[in-house]
């Protein structure tokens, strides 16, 4: 049986420029999917951010980009409305994969060592609370398509500890949560939402977390495949979640990691 076509549907991607975000606008556009992102890059970085859009493009699929911060009320607002004009019939993914927040322990005897409340409080906004307000945004304006997908990138971290990830671990644990309570209040406008819990992946945001190559060696063993996850994998799998078939699968935790997790 062959799965149903997603060709001519819009996707929304958060975190577009780089790492989970960067492959899985390029494997949806593969599928004939438009992609729509947001990204948040420096002069330094944008010619690799033209080159996404290139390779999108290149699929015969239209790209419509936009730098800046994903958790600015004024950008959301600025994305929504082009949205209404680019996709009037809705979109039929988010996709949210934001990796910004701090990486400092709870607790120290100098404040400026420690996690300060200014700083915990974005991690959680931008790492978990502004999958809600996109969310709520693109409702309000009837942008969620019916067979809809919200897709949040989370990780292990949400219930395991690691020294300097408390505020990051605190967001993701939160993120799973708004993830199911969507689930329910999407339901009845058909509409999923699921939380995917990647495996150790080398990213961008994983190096810069302090100790990230005994993360990488430790992955390395406990896996049973004996590699680490990569972008694409998690692509992969967020590109078969889109069909129809997959309308069933709602409020999880899904793990995309080749069995890691459950290996003690």
């Amino acid at each position: 049986m062959s799965l149903s076509s997603i060709k001519g549907k819009w996707a929304l991607v958060l975190g577009a420029s780089s790492g989970f975000g960067e492959a899985i606008s390029l494997r949806l556009a593969e599928e004939g999917v438009n992609i729509c992102g947001v990204h948040l890059d420096r002069k330094g970085t944008l010619p690799h951010v033209e080159e996404i859009i290139s390779q999108i493009k290149g699929k015969g699929v239209q790209a419509l980009f936009f730098n800046g911060n994903a958790a600015d009320k004024e950008k959301r607002t600025e994305v929504v409305q082009e949205l209404q004009k680019a996709a009037p019939q809705g979109i039929h993914c988010l996709v949210h994969s934001l990796a910004f927040g701090s990486l400092k322990p709870f607790l120290s005897k100098e404040d400026k060592e420690h996690v300060s409340q200014d700083a915990l409080e974005m991690t959680l906004d931008v790492m978990a609370n502004s999958l809600v307000y996109w969310t709520q945004d693109l409702f309000k304006k009837n942008l969620l398509a019916r067979g809809g997908r919200v897709f949040a990138m989370t990780s292990s971290g949400s219930t395991r500890v690691w020294p300097t990830y408390g505020p990051v671990s605190a967001a993701k644990a939160a993120l799973e949560s708004h993830c199911r309570q969507l689930a329910l209040e999407l339901a009845p406008y058909g509409v999923t939402a699921n939380a995917i819990r990647a495996g150790v992946t080398d990213t961008p945001a994983l190096r810069k977390i302090p100790g990230n190559d005994v993360m990488i060696e430790t992955a390395l063993q406990r896996n049973p495949n004996k590699r680490l996850t990569t972008p694409k994998d998690v692509a992969d799998v967020v590109a078969l979640l889109m069909h129809n078939e997959a309308a069933w699968i709602s409020g999880n935790v899904l793990g995309v990691d080749g069995a890691e997790d459950i290996i003690g």
